[in-house]
């Protein structure tokens, strides 16, 4: 049986690379799995040899101690790799695709998945609609930061990329099919992104900067990111966006320079509940509601708001009662004067992989630069993790088994 290494979360601010077992055709009982789900048969699955598993800003929110995740929880919902094994019930997956694993676990059953909405699905996490990998109260599904990992409905989750040679000469991009790339896309169709739109996205981080490209690949006329870390503006303008330091002044009063008027057609929120305050002498500390009050204050009557950043029901860490619980103070009544619309929850990744792979592969947008993913062993997870956590411009991709070359 090969060996597997895994990233487990140790306690916040303290991620280790252990040593977890091979992944078998049922679900095992393990940290975070849901009682529910232990004992759970998966012949429908596929056993898959890692590729590229990346860090993601969720990840961070946990391992941060910013979520009731338990101790030993195997991170890791961003999964590309080979398929190696498959269950009886699989019928079209093979052993040898290269294959892109959608973040959330979808059962392709149920009347969400039947409808498009991944994202929710019914029957694979008995706490609650949708599901993902090595994630808190997600039903338990061990996470992809390892060397193997299953992944259960194989025929309806995995994407095949049928030419190997052609899908690994751009893994790197690929590899962001799983999760930001489709997730920034998301928050950017949701906020009614089109050709000529001027949009404004909170955050420069992995998921704002693939929203950013998102909207040029929608043809936005201007983009226009902001953020307190100068370096992460700085890799938001290496593709041609607009930039605004949301320490140094007003958003409306910063977009009036650049636009000629202080709002634009569409918003979008890639920051989520660890948001900071924002403005001149503001301190950068942390107000969950900053960036959807400052959103719906910027963006145009009648328009639309992307909300793909992460927000939770339970905070630990929160700077009160209310946002322990996930309870913000939002401007709902200048949403409502507004007329605006927003979008909230899991990005259903399905509904745009196969079409964003396309774009990839056709050269119509270079992802992986957008976002500088820079490829790292999977024993430098630890420091990967904390690089990012200090504000690091780069995505962090893991390299569990050689594939990448580092």
């Amino acid at each position: 049986m090969p060996s597997n290494r895994a990233v487990a979360y140790k306690g916040p601010g303290k991620v280790e690379v252990i040593d977890i077992d091979y992944p078998t055709f049922e679900l095992k009982d393990g940290p975070g799995v849901n009682p529910a789900n232990v004992g759970r048969k998966l012949p429908h699955a596929a056993i898959i040899r890692t590729i590229a598993t990346n860090i993601c800003g969720s990840d961070q929110h946990m391992v941060r101690g910013r979520t009731t995740a338990p101790v030993d929880l195997v991170l890791g919902h961003e999964i590309t790799g080979e398929v190696v094994e498959v269950g009886p019930g699989v019928e079209f997956v093979k052993v040898g695709d290269i294959v892109s694993v959608p973040f959330n676990i979808a059962c392709g059953r149920c009347r969400n998945c039947k409808s498009g909405k991944t994202g929710i699905c019914l029957n694979v996490n008995p706490d609650r609609p949708g599901s993902a990998y090595g994630y808190v109260d997600m039903g338990g599904w061990v996470g992809g930061q390892a060397n193997y990992v299953l992944v259960p409905y194989a025929d309806w989750n995995a994407l095949v990329f049928p030419d190997r040679d052609r899908a690994l000469e751009k893994i790197l991009d690929l590899a962001l099919l799983s999760d930001i790339f489709p997730t920034g896309f998301h928050g950017a169709v949701t906020a009614g992104v089109e050709v000529g739109s001027t949009v404004y996205i909170a955050g420069a981080g992995p998921v704002g900067l693939a929203a950013a490209a998102g909207a040029q690949l929608l043809g936005a006329a201007v983009v226009i990111v902001g953020d307190l870390n100068d370096e992460r503006l700085a890799q938001a303008r290496s593709f041609g966006c607009e930039t605004v330091n949301v320490g140094e002044g007003a958003v409306p009063d910063q977009l009036e320079q650049l636009l000629g008027v202080p709002e634009v057609d569409a918003a979008v929120d890639a920051v989520g509940f660890e948001a900071r305050g924002h403005g001149h002498g503001a301190k950068a500390e942390e107000a969950p509601a900053t960036v959807l009050n400052s959103i719906f204050d910027i963006t145009a009557a009648g328009g639309a708001v992307g909300i793909p950043g992460l927000y939770v029901t339970g905070d630990p860490g929160g700077v009160d009662e209310a946002a322990r619980r996930g309870s913000l103070s939002l401007s709902l009544g200048t949403a409502w004067a507004k007329s605006l619309s927003f979008t909230t929850g899991q990005c259903p990744v399905m509904r745009y992989n196969r079409q964003l792979s396309q774009a990839i592969l056709h050269d119509r947008v270079q992802i992986a630069k957008a976002v500088n993913a820079t490829a790292i062993p999977l024993e430098d997870a630890p420091q990967g993790y904390a690089e990012f956590d200090a504000g690091a411009a780069t995505k962090y991709v893991l390299d569990p088994n050689g594939y990448l070359g580092v």
